[in-house]
């Protein structure tokens, strides 16, 4: 198997990814900040990070997948100097603001059971780390990278000597305040936030050394990461869009009050469009998940993101949606006829089997390859080709067909997640109600032939129902069915 590349944001170029503890894989995603209900930016976004997380279980890597949740100091506004947006939404709905987080937490992970992106094994709360923070601002102190003004604390970027090494940002070209705010309490306009001073009103502050507040965005994610992954850990990702400040800034701080590497490789996800427009609640165009799964079928939007690489933008169209339905049936037809074909007493062909291997590799090829999921995915469209060409000539005899079931289940469920965990059968297909009114319905059309004294069509559709697995069984009330 060829070594797994990743694109690494910090040197701008793929690199063979090598883990810092052999056999473990420690991974950091930024996660959602649970004001509103999730949308469709954080289904490509968690979508393409479940898919990183699957791959690397599949190559034998011990993985500690760690995804925050920030409700509390994410700021509105560029340069993060605003109302936290936890606040806000409390505001709006008169609600409080643990209301608020709660309710959004629990949409964000049914959303995300919807689409079959797996839980993380972590998933810790900003505010569940407060003393953490404190005391990353207290080192940094210490330490001369940051200063206090009337109970906020800053971080001065022109004492980091390698601040914008992630983002290629010049910190005095910053000064020019373009898109930054410049703040009367700051040295320099790039100066951000690690803990805000807490007005006697507001709803969420804590004791500090510098009287009471609540700390910055970027803490918290500092000090999440390397609590559970340690310092240097492997993998820290999120959207390309939290490149600057956030994470530009992440790296800050942590180097700063460690002197080690914050993380090794860095990767970002690129963002989704509407019809060619930039997602966005001010262009009328944002569309929630929830809203999106009243319309399509979950899985069709689960393949939809995963045909477009992670690292691409991906626009949401109805014929881009229409299309990713299509792949999804298609993939669904592909797989159910393979394992409902009855391969028994049938001639193979060696070139099958050839075709098995051929399709592992060529899956593993393109995954290694900074999981390029759209090309892993045609490997699997071709690899169905092949296997519907070795069925209509009769040319797969069960040991193939067990084996090429097997290559889809790790590939295309266990690393894609198209298939539903445990079952047989694959997300967008019926569920178990509208299979009991399908056989039900040919119930009722088969004691209807029956009436007509058609016994042969009534005896072949008895006949093509047991072949697929259920069973009927006529009695003086009627006829039952099972399934076997």
């Amino acid at each position: 198997m060829p070594d797994l590349k990743i694109y690494n944001s910090l040197s701008r170029k793929k690199e063979i990814f090598k883990p810092i503890h052999p056999g473990f894989v420690g991974i950091y995603v930024c996660g959602p900040t649970v004001y509103g209900h999730a949308h469709l930016g954080h289904a490509k976004s968690y979508t393409s990070y479940d898919v990183i997380v699957r791959f690397l279980r599949y190559l034998n890597y011990k993985v500690r997948y760690v995804q925050n949740i920030t409700d509390v100091g994410h700021l509105l506004g560029d340069a993060n100097e605003g109302e936290d947006r936890i606040l806000k939404q409390a505001r709006i709905e008169k609600i409080e603001p643990m209301e608020v987080v709660e309710r959004y937490m629990r949409s964000y992970f049914e959303d995300m059971d919807a689409l079959n992106v797996l839980r993380p094994d972590i998933s810790p709360r900003a505010s569940a780390h407060i003393p953490e923070q404190i005391e990353l601002v207290q080192t940094l102190l210490d330490k001369g990278y940051a200063y206090e003004v009337n109970g906020t604390v800053y971080f001065s970027v022109e004492k980091f000597k390698d601040y914008g090494k992630l983002s290629g940002r010049d910190v005095n070209e910053l000064k020019s305040g373009v898109r930054i705010n410049v703040h009367s309490d700051k040295r320099h306009p790039a100066d951000f936030a690690l803990w805000k001073k807490a007005e006697p009103e507001h709803l969420m502050q804590w004791n500090s050394p510098w009287g009471k507040g609540y700390p910055g965005w970027h803490a918290e994610c500092s000090v999440m990461s390397t609590k559970y992954l340690g310092q240097p850990f492997d993998i820290h990702g999120g959207g390309i869009e939290n490149i600057f400040p956030h994470h530009e800034c992440e790296i800050a701080q942590s180097e700063a009050a460690t002197g080690k590497e914050f993380a090794h490789y860095w990767i970002h996800n690129n963002m989704i469009t509407v019809d060619g427009q930039k997602m966005g609640k001010s262009l009328s165009n944002f569309i929630t998940i929830k809203d999106a799964l009243k319309k399509y079928d979950p899985m069709a939007i689960r393949f939809f993101v995963l045909s477009s690489h992670y690292r691409s933008p991906l626009d949401f169209s109805e014929s881009a949606r229409e299309a990713g339905q299509k792949g999804l049936e298609r993939f669904i037809e592909g797989y159910h006829r393979l394992r409902k074909a009855s391969c028994v007493n049938l001639k193979p062909n060696g070139i099958y089997s050839q075709a098995i291997n051929n399709y592992k590799q060529r899956f593993e090829e393109e995954m290694n390859d900074d999981f390029n999921s759209p090309k892993a995915i045609a490997a699997l469209f071709d690899f169905l080709k092949e296997t519907n060409s070795a069925l209509d000539k009769n040319e797969m005899d069960q040991e193939m067909q067990s084996s090429a079931l097997k290559i889809i289940d790790e590939t295309a469920g266990n690393v894609l997640g198209l298939i539903k965990p445990g079952t047989t059968d694959v997300f967008g297909q019926a569920d178990q109600k509208d299979i009991q009114s399908m056989v039900n319905l040919l119930i009722e059309l088969r004691n209807k032939l029956r009436s007509e004294k058609n016994f042969n069509l009534a005896d072949e559709i008895r006949k093509r129902l047991l072949e697929i697995g259920f069973e009927l069984r006529d009695t003086a009330s009627g006829t039952e069915w099972k399934k076997n």
